[in-house]
Formats: structure tokens, sequence, C-alpha cells
């Protein structure tokens, strides 16, 4: 069983005891349990894809860790005007462990 779960903007599939990255939850603290919405459910052959059916369907998850990403350079130049601009950038993750997926109610 599996579930297509919609986090910071983006999409992950997620199996229970998946640990996965998403963009950090700054209102959440290790240890804590966050739910995520749910889009798209496949339990074996049966697919549940209804938003009615779903939006009672809440994916359990626990906060494991608050890390940042690799590192990102951003580089600018013209060429034949002196013009460099350096800059950087680490994006800020939180790493969660799914608990829980319910089953869709019939």
């Amino acid at each position: 069983m599996y579930a297509i779960v919609r986090s910071g903007g983006r999409q992950h599939k997620v199996a229970v005891g998946d640990v996965v990255e998403v963009d950090k939850i700054s209102t959440a603290k290790v240890g804590d349990t966050v739910e995520l919405s749910t889009l798209l459910l496949v339990d074996g052959e049966t697919v549940t894809s209804d938003p009615w059916v779903l939006a009672g369907v809440k994916v359990q998850a626990e906060i494991v860790d608050h890390h940042k990403g690799a590192k990102i350079d951003i580089l600018r130049y013209k060429n034949k005007t002196g013009y460099r601009r350096r800059q950087g950038h680490r994006q800020q993750y939180t790493a969660i462990k799914v608990t829980e997926i319910p089953a869709a109610a019939k």
C-alpha cells in the first residue's frame, strides 16, 4: 500500500516506514506527528483518487530531523564589464517518517 501526498507544494510517493525529505515544517518539533493530505491511494489492485473519499484520509508521519540540504552556488558574470556576483543557498528540509496510511472508507 502506498499513497501520493502533498507537502510544501510538492508531491511525494510514500509507504509506511519510508523516510521522506520535505520542505521545512517550521511549526513542528522533532518527535511531533503531522498529517499530510492525500492525493492518491493505492492498495493492491484498488486505486482511490476520488477527492470526496480522500478528504477523510490523512497520512500520519513523525518528524525525524530538521537539516539543511547541499549547498548551491550561484554565479553571475558579464563579459568585459567587471561584473561578478557570487551567492550561495542551502535549502531547509524536514525528514519525516510515515507511520500510518489509513484505508479509504468504502
